[in-house]
């Protein structure tokens, strides 16, 4: 059988593993295989939620194995190290993550599909990868999350307090900021630690341009500046970071903003891996594709989502979005199930909108009409209650309808009888 190997279990990825599984390996007309580092997926639009605690990952991370047996498809845990493109074959570093006694592993392959995300770009500011930290994975959000609350802790015990800084004023920046401010009354509320949420913790979020939230329109994005205001956090635009050092972001005026905890959300480029390939690639090492997703250079390799440099012929680059790795998800499981010598259709992306959290029960975005085009601005509870539906949509497409009804039904009863966020 021809084998389809997906390098990378995010949002895309697995979607497309799990509508092949269903298709090609339920029917057995190809072998399906999925390769990433972890274990488990969550869902990385939610990583600002492990970063205030209010999610659990435990809870909410999605087993690989288990998701593999029940929709026919294999999965393979390890770390990707090279490509050999004359061969069709990858190579994964050893089982053991000590390298003692490991052996590199072999898989080869009939079709590959590059589905390896995106990482924190630093725009090469001094000191940026060396004191900020990041949200690229749920590792990073729990070691924010522990990192804060030490902090509040400590500074309860010592009379001072936390200043945490978030460089980036778009999706995530917004959302860690609006949580994390309501993490903070609730941490303290359970006397975690003895501070003055509203005094004592202060929350700054610097943006480079005029505006939060660039995707939106202006009204939208003040809208949010004023929603974050409301909570005590400070919205600096209009402001480039120069320099980060252990204990301040400094911008390109001079003024240093004390920072005891620094976060950089200000931008995303593909994995150092991707430029190991010898494919196309962009400035930001997004894997060149064609109207069809495949690479430039390479017939039988196909790149989506964020590690993918695919621009649409009338609207342009597609944006790291997760509807974005979602869309062309679907386009290469319709793609890589047609037989061999069909003609290849081309990808088309439709934004449907955007949607950014600014708290537990509001939300700010616009909906675009996929028949019309035309755009609705929505915010508050509406556009809250629409924001929570985006994570359904996607369990939907992972599970089937019985399963997320169920699992809905278990989150809010669980809801019910254990605190709002982490505590520990």
């Amino acid at each position: 059988m021809e084998t389809i190997v997906i390098l990378g279990g995010g949002a895309g990825g697995l979607e497309l593993a799990t509508r092949l599984g269903d298709t090609l390996g339920a029917g057995k007309r190809a072998r399906v295989l999925l390769v990433d580092r972890y274990p488990g997926h969550f869902w990385k639009p939610l990583l600002h939620t492990v970063a205030s605690g209010k999610c659990d990952p435990r809870v909410e991370e999605l087993s690989f194995p288990a998701q593999a047996v029940e929709h026919d498809f294999e999965f393979i845990q390890g770390e990707v190290l090279c490509l050999d493109r004359a061969h069709q074959t990858i190579t994964l570093a050893p089982r053991n993550r000590s390298g003692i006694d490991g052996v590199c592993r072999t898989i080869a392959y009939d079709k590959l599909v590059l589905a390896l995300g995106a990482v924190t770009n630093f725009y090469s500011v001094p000191g940026a990868a060396d004191h900020a930290l990041t949200l690229d994975s749920v590792d990073d959000a729990e070691t924010f999350r522990r990192r804060f609350i030490d902090a509040c802790i400590k500074a309860g015990e010592q009379k001072t307090q936390v200043d945490v800084v978030i460089v980036g004023g778009g999706a995530t920046g917004v959302e860690l900021a609006a949580e994390l401010s309501n993490s903070a009354r609730a941490l303290a509320a359970y006397r975690v630690h003895t501070l003055n949420p509203e005094t004592d913790i202060r929350i700054s979020v610097i943006e480079r341009g005029q505006h939060l939230l660039p995707q939106l329109h202006p009204q939208q994005a003040n809208r949010a500046a004023r929603q974050l205001r409301s909570l005590g956090i400070e919205v600096l635009t209009g402001t480039a970071v120069a320099q980060v050092t252990a204990d301040a972001v400094i911008d390109a005026a001079g003024i240093a903003h004390r920072a005891d905890l620094t976060l950089w959300a200000a931008g995303v480029e593909a994995p150092q891996l991707c430029a190991t390939f010898g494919l196309a690639v962009n400035n930001l090492r997004q894997i060149v594709v064609d109207s069809s997703l495949c690479s430039t250079n390479d017939s039988q390799i196909y790149a989506l989502g964020d590690c993918a440099s695919y621009v649409c012929p009338i609207k342009g680059a597609a944006p790291p979005r997760a509807q974005v790795a979602h869309q062309q998800a679907m386009f290469l499981a319709d793609l890589l199930s047609r037989r061999s010598g069909t003609p290849r259709p081309d990808f088309r992306y439709h934004d449907y909108g955007s949607l950014v959290s600014l708290g537990p029960q509001t939300a700010v975005g616009v909906l675009t009409g996929a028949v019309t085009g035309k755009s609705i601005r929505v915010g508050g509870a509406t556009a809250g209650l629409l924001y929570q539906l985006l994570y359904q949509k996607h369990l939907l497409n992972l599970h089937g309808t019985a399963r997320v009804i169920t699992q809905a039904l278990v989150d809010w009863l669980r809801a019910k009888i254990v605190p709002p966020v982490k505590l520990y």
